[in-house]
């Protein structure tokens, strides 16, 4: 009996040192058996950082995304002041189609600190890719509002969402300032097309209004 308890606390030992733990709270189902452990903070993001590369190019769920998966919930858990874990973790979940766990790692990361511009901008990435654009302008916004007034990308895709919305002003008005960053020919195509766009627009703003006033 006694050597049958033994081996259970051993068997038991072995399964807290394995952190699939924290891939399992996120919905998915699967393990690595490493223990990570012992490995210092900066070690592990070293490690998370390795596998999450990996895991953005793959866009599956994979071994590496599986570890990246696991060493974020691990720096998470030990630092939850640390945004940029919970970012990266909203990230992954985003990338595999788990979106409720997504969403509450970046409202997580906004939770913990507001005045960053980060989380905003991620989650507007995330309503932006589900065609969710009018929530994803008003996070595009808060994010430019709390920082991102040299962000390429934030700048890119407010106004390509404008112009997906129909604000062609707008559009012309971000996409400009991108460009000012950083030029390039699809750029270029995308403010030669919010001008077309927009001249189209005043055109027929136009013809209404003598329409209306005759």
């Amino acid at each position: 009996m006694r050597h049958l308890i033994k081996i259970f606390l051993i068997f038991l030992f072995i399964l807290i040192s394995i952190p699939a733990y924290s891939a399992i709270k996120g919905g998915l189902e699967y393990q690595i058996p490493i223990d990570y452990s012992k490995l210092s903070e900066s070690e592990l993001e070293e490690k998370a950082g390795f596998y999450y590369n990996l895991a953005l190019k793959s866009g599956n769920l994979n071994d590496e995304m599986t570890a990246a998966l696991n060493l974020y919930h691990m720096l998470a858990h030990k630092n939850p002041a640390n945004i940029e874990y919970k970012i990266k973790l909203g990230t992954l979940y985003d990338i595999i189609g788990k979106d409720r766990y997504a969403k509450g790692c970046f409202f997580d990361a906004i939770g913990v600190d507001k005045s960053r511009p980060e989380a905003f901008f991620r989650l507007g990435e995330f309503y932006y890719r589900r065609e969710m654009y009018k929530r994803a302008l008003k996070m595009y916004k808060i994010a430019y509002r709390k920082g991102y007034t040299r962000h390429y990308d934030t700048l890119y895709k407010m106004g390509d969402t404008y112009l997906k919305l129909g604000d062609t002003k707008a559009a012309l008005k971000y996409l400009q300032q991108a460009c000012e960053i950083s030029p390039n020919p699809e750029l270029s195509e995308k403010i030669t097309k919010a001008r077309n766009a927009d001249t189209l627009n005043q055109e027929y703003y136009s013809d209404t209004r003598i329409r209306l006033e005759e």
